[in-house]
């Protein structure tokens, strides 16, 4: 996954193509703007250049004289800067070319790294983030069944140094983090935490917390959320105007995508709908039930299975044995309409024209899943949404969790970049 960035490269009076405009500052005439000097002519250069290797990857002087509109001497000393303040390496020569093969120049992407933290009631799973969206492995670690033995700090700590020994990468190195939770956090009442899964996370001050503990700047973001933006870059919502993803699993929740921006709410908890009281005709499905959690939730759907002869301790567990169970069709049609009828409330409030059927539920359902739910909602209601299963099959909340870091580490190395040059 990579970030696009603009470029803006300026030279000195070296027969650079691209120079900079000059600016006359609106603020006190005293003080002098740096904007045309040498430093900055330098500065804007060498973030170009990084900017440049981040995207593309290894390059010759000459391509970056090519994509950054600088002549060779320009790119040349933006080279030589960037190398001698360590932030590209010689990474070999280009083979394949006539006449004496050129040098390529690497960033050098692990002097500021980020962690991508999913967690939620029994794992947290992990994997670093650099500047250049590189894939680095994701860790994942069983949480203490006991209660009293969580802790926040412990939890995260923990999940850095396993992510960070899996890729190589120095611990110091990371600077900031996003972790995805099944629930949400209220900025406006003291990051007030609102959750069921973490026992022993403090109700007020976690990310405050957090970051004193660990010394990097932390996010927390809901699991559907995240999920959601990885769909928007990777999967079923890519060039969507708007479309709403569906988290099933052992919680139940909602993402609402509009032209790449995520609803959020007033005070972050828009999309928990897996407390939402259920419609009174679902009441034909489980008498007991009283919110859509009751019905759909994993405890829900760990019992349907196994009123199907469908065994497992957990719902990971028992959605692994459907994958390969000869009666699949037959549990996968007793749940689509219990899913069809506990969205029926959210349709008439946002009308969205998809649906994206993800999370351990929806994934394991896919397409078939999918196409049962649209045909009950058709069936039932007045709404007929695109109903679709997730392609984003494997660690979708990681993959979420990475395209906001990739964006915030790699401005970090671009303004320590833009720093040395002033």
């Amino acid at each position: 996954m990579l970030v696009k960035t603009p470029y803006s490269a300026a030279s000195a009076a070296d027969g650079s193509k691209a120079a900079p405009v000059a600016v006359k500052s609106s603020a006190n005439p005293a003080v002098k703007s740096p904007q045309g000097t040498p430093a900055w002519l330098g500065a804007v250069n060498d973030r170009t250049g990084l900017s440049l290797l981040l995207e593309h990857g290894p390059l010759t002087r000459n391509r970056i004289c090519e994509l950054a509109g600088v002549s060779k001497p320009t790119a040349s000393l933006m080279m030589a800067r960037l190398e001698q303040s360590g932030f590209i390496v010689q990474a070999g020569r280009q083979t394949g070319t006539p006449g004496p093969a050129p040098i390529l120049y690497a960033a050098r992407v692990d002097r500021a790294l980020g962690v991508a933290v999913d967690i939620d009631a029994h794992e947290i799973r992990s994997s670093v983030v650099d500047a250049a969206g590189t894939l680095h492995p994701v860790v994942r670690a069983p949480l203490p069944a006991d209660p009293a033995e969580r802790d926040p700090v412990r939890d995260i700590r923990g999940a850095i140094e396993r992510a960070c020994a899996a890729s190589g990468s120095d611990p110091a190195a990371v600077h900031k983090l996003c972790i995805g939770i099944p629930g949400y956090v209220d900025p406006r009442h003291s990051d007030e935490l609102f959750t069921e899964a973490l026992p022993k996370w403090p109700v007020t001050g976690v990310r405050d917390l957090l970051e004193d503990a660990l010394g990097a700047q932390v996010r927390i973001e809901n699991d559907a959320n995240l999920a959601a933006t990885a769909e928007s870059v990777d999967g079923e919502g890519q060039g969507r105007e708007v479309f709403v993803l569906i988290w099933i699993g052992n919680g139940v929740g909602a993402a609402f995508d509009t032209n790449g921006s995520l609803h959020r709410g007033a005070f972050g908890g828009a999309g928990e709908i897996g407390f939402m009281p259920i419609p009174h005709a679902a009441i034909h499905y489980d008498e007991s039930a009283r919110e859509v959690q009751d019905l759909i939730g994993g405890r829900a759907v760990q019992a349907l299975l196994a009123r199907h002869g469908i065994p497992g301790e957990t719902l990971p567990a028992a959605l692994d044995a459907l994958a390969t169970a000869p009666n699949r069709h037959e549990v996968i049609e007793d749940l689509a309409p219990r899913i069809a009828i506990s969205l029926t409330p959210l349709l008439s409030v946002l009308d969205p024209e998809l649906l994206v059927l993800g999370g351990p539920t929806g994934s394991a359902g896919g397409a078939e899943l999918a196409a049962l739910v649209a045909g009950h909602i058709r069936a039932e209601s007045r709404w007929y949404p695109e109903v679709v299963a997730t392609s984003v099959r494997d660690n979708a909340v990681l993959q979420g969790a990475r395209e906001l870091l990739v964006t915030e580490v790699r401005a970090e190395l671009l303004d320590r970049v833009a720093l040395v040059g002033a």
